[in-house]
């Protein structure tokens, strides 16, 4: 209770927000944010995204946004909504707020709490999705709920999406961002965040994200006529298949280095060990530098900042024990640098294996390469503006996501999209796709401030 008063006084002393007013949106995202977290909006028999779509449309009408305007269109066992605040400027292209509202799968009998029984205690709001991402959801629906009571009138069209199966598939997500491919720009709320010191809870900084890894799937396979096990033959599909995954391995892509990672190392590195902070320094000064290489190359937080990385990730192979295997078949995991097709990938990885009796299929599912995001000087000092509010004085800069987000929709149909939360948290705290997900309630009433001065200065 202390931190949520600290936070609600805090934002009571900024200009032109009344304190009942701030406490208020503040109670209003917690509220929603608490309620979504009760749907188990989880893929599969069950699934209660559409249930939860329909409820926050219910949210978003009762807040002012007109009932035309907001749709909740099933696909499959699941369902995304798409809310629309008309601007005043009809020919302005639309600010899009993207998010999701799906969650992964967590099984109450590993969980110290019931998953999707909200809870607040120490502080912090527990529960699937408190994280990843219904919190955020929620306080960017009470800040836009907010914006409308107070009269705020946009230029350009304000959209609110959430996804519904973002988690897995992602094809609401890319149905959504072909529909909305007039935009001008996106604000992914499922990206980005800020760091708190582990000590002493304060704000360290933030980044907002520019760019994210393509997300690959390569399945190599080896056959063989097999036979008895008491008659081996010179070749073996197990053997032949762990020998390729062997020199995979121990292949290391080479290093690379772009505008938005350059920025991001120059900046992050005083919050980094000293010689973690020394090594991204001196890469991001020259990307070829070997001993800053195998640094960061040995830091598993840092190894996929500096280029594409590909792990064997299943193996399967074999019919019977006292048999010659006559298949035996892998999965090769990539995350890839920007600028690189999977193809290209695949086909260096196959050269590295170096056997031609190996099969390669591209098996990935849910994902399209795609280049970074321009670094747009309005989008930039927009952000800027809006965590100076938020937290004064408290750095913010670019960076690459290594995971997979809708913002690669739309960036694969030429919009540029940007991940830009501003929920702060503790890296000792980020239990995202874990146990016992949790995120600090203080962080509600500034990210309010935020989505506000952000909110409105790019929809104007």
């Amino acid at each position: 209770m202390k931190l949520l008063c600290s936070a609600v006084c805090a934002l009571a002393l900024l200009p032109g927000i009344a304190s009942a007013q701030a406490g208020d949106t503040e109670a209003h995202a917690l509220d929603i944010a608490k309620r979504a977290i009760a749907f188990r909006s989880v893929q599969g028999p069950g699934n209660q995204t559409p249930q939860l779509a329909a409820w926050l449309k219910e949210q978003l009408v009762a807040g002012g946004f007109a009932a035309n305007e907001v749709t909740v269109t099933p696909v499959d066992d699941t369902a995304y909504l798409v809310a629309r605040w008309p601007g005043t400027d009809a020919k302005a292209k639309p600010l899009v707020i993207s998010g999701h509202i799906d969650v992964v799968e967590a099984k109450p009998s590993d969980w110290q709490r019931d998953p999707f029984t909200p809870v607040v205690e120490n502080g912090y709001l527990y529960g699937r999705g408190a994280t990843d991402m219904k919190l955020d959801a929620a306080i960017a629906m009470a800040t836009l709920i907010e914006m409308k009571k107070q009269g705020y009138k946009p230029r350009r069209d304000i959209i609110l999406q959430f996804s519904g199966d973002e988690e897995t598939t992602m094809k609401t997500s890319a149905i959504i961002a072909e529909k909305l491919k007039n935009a001008e720009l996106v604000i992914n709320i499922d990206g980005g965040g800020g760091v708190l010191d582990e000590k002493t809870g304060k704000p360290l900084y933030m980044t907002w994200q520019g760019a994210e890894k393509t997300y690959a799937d390569f399945e190599l396979t080896v056959t063989n006529p097999g036979g008895h096990s008491s008659e081996p033959r010179p070749v073996n599909a197990i053997a032949e298949l762990s020998a390729a995954l062997a020199r995979i391995d121990a292949y290391r892509f080479q290093p690379e280095l772009s505008d938005l990672s350059r920025a991001y190392f120059n900046a992050a590195a005083r919050y980094e060990k000293p010689e973690t902070g020394a090594a991204m320094k001196a890469f991001a000064a020259n990307p070829a530098d070997e001993k800053a290489v195998a640094t960061l190359r040995a830091n598993y937080a840092t190894i996929g900042k500096i280029g594409t990385t590909c792990v064997p990730t299943m193996v399967s192979g074999g019919h019977a024990l006292n048999a010659l295997p006559q298949r035996a078949t892998a999965n090769i995991n990539c995350r890839i640098f920007p600028g690189h097709k999977p193809a290209d990938i695949m086909a260096e990885l196959a050269r590295v294996a170096n056997d031609p009796a190996i099969q390669w299929k591209d098996v990935t599912e849910g994902s399209v390469a795609t280049d970074a995001s321009p670094m747009r000087p309005d989008f930039v000092r927009a952000v800027e503006k809006a965590l100076s509010k938020a937290y004064p004085g408290v750095p913010v800069f670019p960076s690459m996501s290594s995971g997979a987000s809708d913002s690669m929709w739309y960036r694969s149909v030429g919009v540029p999209s940007y991940g830009a939360s501003p929920v702060f948290i503790k890296e000792s705290d980020s239990f995202s796709h874990g146990l016992n997900e949790r995120t600090p309630v203080a962080a509600i009433a500034p990210a309010i401030v935020y989505y506000r001065s952000l909110f409105t200065d790019l929809s104007k």
